[in-house]
């Protein structure tokens, strides 16, 4: 008899047990799987404002090159591309800025989600919401690079600000 009661005893794990176990085991794989998700999200945000870094000074580094009449040349140019400026004959300061501007706007809209910039005269350049409403004064000395995108694709959220101000 004594047998009998000590395989009672010892039979196993429940059908309960097992199912606590898989309860746990899951709520734990759901809280990796939104970190992982959390993490991927954080990246491609840190990737698209390195991108929007490196855009912006590149811009600033276009303007300084073409330092002839910058102010005239630079202050919201249009974006019209000049074959010329490609050529050993060579473009004047006002068309290389538009060229510039163009060239810039094409990589800007590849490289960033819903992504657009202006560059400006602009003495407070932490704001503007488009390159449509930029908010740019004209008054001071110092450029203002402005880049703005899409940062989580979904059109009822503020799009990202990224600025720079330069002296050229």
């Amino acid at each position: 008899m004594n047998n009998i009661s000590k395989k009672k005893q010892l039979s196993g794990f429940s059908l309960i047990e097992v199912l606590v176990a898989l309860v746990i085991l899951s709520t734990g794989l759901l809280g990796l799987a939104g970190l992982q998700a959390a993490g991927l999200r954080a990246s491609q945000t840190s990737l698209q404002r390195s991108q929007a870094a490196i855009l912006a000074y590149d811009m600033a580094d276009r303007v300084r090159a073409n330092i002839t009449n910058a102010a005239i040349n630079y202050h919201l140019p249009t974006a019209t591309a000049t074959a010329s400026c490609h050529t050993t004959v060579g473009c004047t300061a006002a068309q290389l800025a538009q060229n510039d501007m163009s060239e810039w706007n094409a990589t800007v809209t590849q490289a960033l989600p819903g992504g657009q910039g202006v560059i400006c005269i602009d003495s407070s350049p932490n704001d503007g919401s488009s390159a449509a409403d930029h908010d740019c004064d004209n008054t001071g000395n110092l450029f203002a690079v402005k880049l703005w995108w899409d940062d989580d694709r979904n059109a009822d959220t503020e799009n990202q600000l990224f600025f720079t101000s330069f002296q050229p």
